[in-house]
């Protein structure tokens, strides 16, 4: 259950992050609809704690460049791979479509970095965007990956929803899917979370951390492409992490040839 307090600190970074301006504390209880006295409180302590400025006199506040150091210091305690990052941009260039990668946090995949297509239509997404590990591409790679045991565990967890028309509503239709992938190779997804959004993701395992690279876009451009963009995932991950990388991860796969 999300802490109220927390929520509404992170909803107000958001709302900067949008808003790509100063606001005043009018500008934020009418966008928020918070009393007057809460965020009062909340834009005080961020401007004591120096999170928070404001660039001219009465113009309002917005955050200092604090935020971005803390931001910059922690990403540097868990950097995304270098290789990873790469091959990320060139699926994005050479698809057309928006790329992304990912890792598991609890019963979801989290996106880590995201290159947006450049497409007017396009899949639309954020870093700390979270989706249902067994409902997506992408988190069914990272599916792939865990142990029998603890995939066991994990799916008597989850709570299964019809997102879309063509969700898994199962523990054995997850791991229908999750074995589907196995045989072919990589992983794919067709309004499973998202609406007419198809994917082809891959895991890519580094060291002792498990990520997942995919390749997603609108489902009437994307689906007759998901073999074609898979074998861009194995190409590209070979190239930038050396040959064999991808079927290394995948060694009991049936790759693509």
């Amino acid at each position: 259950m999300p802490v109220r307090q927390v929520d509404n600190i992170l909803a107000l970074l958001e709302f900067f992050a949008e808003r790509q301006r100063p606001a005043t504390l009018a500008d934020v209880v009418q966008r928020m609809g918070w009393p007057r006295s809460s965020a009062f409180n909340i834009l005080s302590t961020l401007l004591e704690r120096g999170y928070l400025y404001e660039p001219q006199a009465r113009s309002g506040f917005y955050p200092s460049p604090r935020l971005l150091q803390m931001a910059l210091i922690i990403a540097e305690g868990e950097p995304l791979p270098g290789p990873l990052a790469r091959a990320m941009h060139r699926v994005a260039e050479e698809t057309g479509e928006t790329a992304l990668v990912s890792a598991s946090s609890g019963l979801y995949a989290v996106y880590l970095d995201v290159v947006e297509s450049k497409a007017v239509v396009r899949y639309a997404a954020r870093p700390g965007r979270r989706v249902p590990l067994h409902a997506t591409a992408s988190g069914q790679a990272l599916l792939s990956q865990l142990s029998s045991r603890d995939l066991s565990v994990l799916l008597r967890k989850m709570s299964f929803e019809p997102f879309d028309i063509n969700t898994p509503m199962s523990i054995d239709e997850v791991m229908a899917k999750i074995d589907e992938g196995r045989k072919r190779g990589w992983y794919r997804s067709g309004s499973t979370y998202s609406p007419d959004v198809g994917a082809a993701a891959l895991p890519v395992v580094e060291g002792d951390r498990v990520f997942a690279l995919a390749a997603a876009g609108p489902l009437i451009r994307v689906e007759s492409k998901a073999e074609e963009h898979a074998l861009l995932l194995y190409r590209v991950i070979d190239e930038e992490f050396g040959t064999g990388h991808s079927r290394r991860t995948l060694k009991n796969f049936n790759v693509l040839r």
